[in-house]
């Protein structure tokens, strides 16, 4: 129970630093008519961003172990997926920190080409880890129903969402002005973590893990 909690605590870490840092600052820039302008007048906010997204990827990474810890005996060989799955995303996303850092850096000295190259090449690299970032919910929505200790619909909705997100990242790559629907698709991942992180957060699971060890 305890295990599920800080899982479900720290998933909500991720989400609020996550969206900080994407939804509201790099957001905030790339909105603008002239990006490298709002880059220099945003500059103090984007390195609070930058801080933030640090944060949210360690939590990411720590939310996969703690998770990995609940359901290793549920199936080990599923488990370990998800959790390498996790690892990778956060490893391409913390490296796509330096086009961040970069941009901002550019933009200060006046390379203002440079500053919005190294901000789209964030983009890509955030596409990239969407891979990874949807990928593990399908372990993870596997596990969730085979084990039984959390209401069986958030299993199939965790798949359901990292099929979402994958589809997303293709409709973006074949079609980059589908922005609607790269963004529902996106939004099928975003409603089925939420759900899960608030399960986790209220209710833990149904028993503790040493008492319901599965066939791995």
């Amino acid at each position: 129970m305890r295990t599920a909690r800080l899982a479900g605590l720290l998933y909500l870490v991720v989400a609020l630093c996550g969206g900080f840092a994407e939804l509201f600052a790099r957001a905030k820039v790339r909105a603008s008519d002239d990006v490298a302008e709002a880059l220099r007048e945003n500059a103090g906010l984007m390195k609070v961003a930058f801080a933030a997204d640090l944060v949210a990827f360690t939590a990411f990474l720590l939310v996969g172990i703690a998770l990995y810890a609940l359901f290793k005996d549920v199936h080990r060989t599923a488990a370990l997926t998800m959790l390498t799955m996790n690892a990778v995303a956060t490893a391409i996303q913390c490296l796509n920190m330096v086009n961040h850092a970069g941009a901002v850096m550019a933009a200060e000295r006046g390379a203002d080409e440079l500053a919005v190259l190294l901000l789209d090449l964030h983009g890509v690299g955030y596409l990239v880890a969407q891979i990874f970032f949807g990928a593990w919910l399908i372990p993870l929505g596997y596990l969730v129903v085979r084990s039984g200790w959390v209401p069986r619909q958030f299993g199939y909705a965790l798949v359901v969402g990292g099929l979402g997100y994958v589809a997303g990242l293709a409709v973006e790559l074949v079609a980059p002005g589908a922005d609607a629907a790269s963004m529902a698709l996106g939004l099928l991942g975003g409603v089925s973590e939420i759900a899960f992180l608030l399960w986790l957060l209220v209710k833990g699971v149904s028993a503790p893990v040493r008492e319901r060890v599965l066939v791995p």
